[in-house]
């Protein structure tokens, strides 16, 4: 049986399946290879949990955790109207290959729907050519204004 769920962070099972699949991702090579930091693995459900702009889907298949998405409303200068951004996007090894990041995108569709977003984001590695398909295959495409500027870079500058 699959569950798609928004988590309430402040249930330990849903804390703790957030930080189970977070690690995870963060030792896979696509999210860097390293697991998360015994800090960021201690606070990180509090924090994301003070934040109103967060939004956190949980999938369960028989009650385990499968997969996962953060997302983050941002706003469109633009359209005038929220964004919603797909920070991250997990499904754990064994669950692959069963539909799990469709449905849970569904679920961030509908709660960009609910908060009257103008569009959905994200991010996703060039050459992690698995989830650009299933990005596709769901709608999504590289953002442009102007054909002749191209499409838009993600860039960071790290602080501290």
């Amino acid at each position: 049986m699959i569950d798609i769920v928004k988590a309430d962070l402040s249930l330990s099972a849903h804390a703790e399946a957030m930080i189970q699949l977070m690690d995870e991702y963060a030792l896979d090579p696509m999210g860097g290879g390293q697991g998360l930091p015994d800090d960021v693995k201690a606070n990180l459900p509090t924090e994301l949990a003070k934040r109103k702009s967060a939004h956190v889907i949980l999938a369960f298949v028989d009650s385990q955790p499968a997969g996962l998405v953060v997302c983050l409303e941002g706003f469109s200068t633009f359209a005038c109207k929220p964004l919603l951004n797909i920070h991250d996007v997990i499904v754990a090894l064994p669950y692959r290959r069963r539909g799990l990041s469709k449905l849970l995108l569904h679920k961030a569709e509908e709660i960009a729907y609910e908060l009257g977003c103008s569009k959905m984001t994200l991010e996703v590695l060039e050459g992690n050519h698995v989830a650009q398909s299933a990005y596709k295959s769901f709608g999504f495409s590289g953002y442009e204004l102007n054909p002749e500027m191209g499409t838009a870079l993600f860039w960071e500058k790290k602080l501290g």
